[in-house]
């Protein structure tokens, strides 16, 4: 394949991902909604947004809320996250509705749980496990422990 049909791939993948982890947060948190008018596209276009505001406003809200994040051991990113999730229902708001802060708290919290789980599953983000086994170096026959010169 060729590079830009790899990274063509790698965004429609992550894409359907966080589309999931949307529609997963629609049916689990209760102030998080999709109106019933609206197309199959909604999810999509909520993710899309979502992730347009997520790779431009997101590193800006960082960087001011950087003496914050310390603080808080980087817990503060939740808080980011749940802002940038209000706005984008927001923005949609016919077709995706974000009832309060505290709904769009948990729903950041389930989407960013869901989008890692399905990334380490299917190897799409950056972020990879793997575990190597070393065997430890086998000990030298002429090693007679430690010397001391005198």
């Amino acid at each position: 394949m060729q590079p830009d049909t790899k990274k063509l791939l790698r965004f429609l993948q992550s894409w359907v991902i966080n589309t999931l982890a949307v529609v997963v947060a629609v049916y689990i948190v209760p102030g998080i909604h999709l109106d019933k008018n609206s197309s199959l596209l909604a999810p999509f276009i909520a993710s899309l947004v979502l992730g347009i505001l997520n790779a431009f406003i997101r590193p800006i809200l960082m960087f001011l809320a950087l003496p914050l994040l310390i603080f808080t051991l980087g817990l503060f990113t939740l808080v980011i996250n749940a802002l940038l999730l209000y706005f984008v229902g927001f923005i949609l708001a016919p077709a995706f509705q974000v009832d309060g802060f505290s709904a769009a708290f948990l729903g950041a919290i389930i989407i960013s749980i869901v989008s890692v789980t399905l990334n380490i599953l299917t190897g799409t983000g950056g972020s990879r496990i793997t575990i190597h086994r070393h065997r430890p170096p086998a000990p030298k026959s002429d090693d007679d422990g430690p010397v001391i010169d005198v």
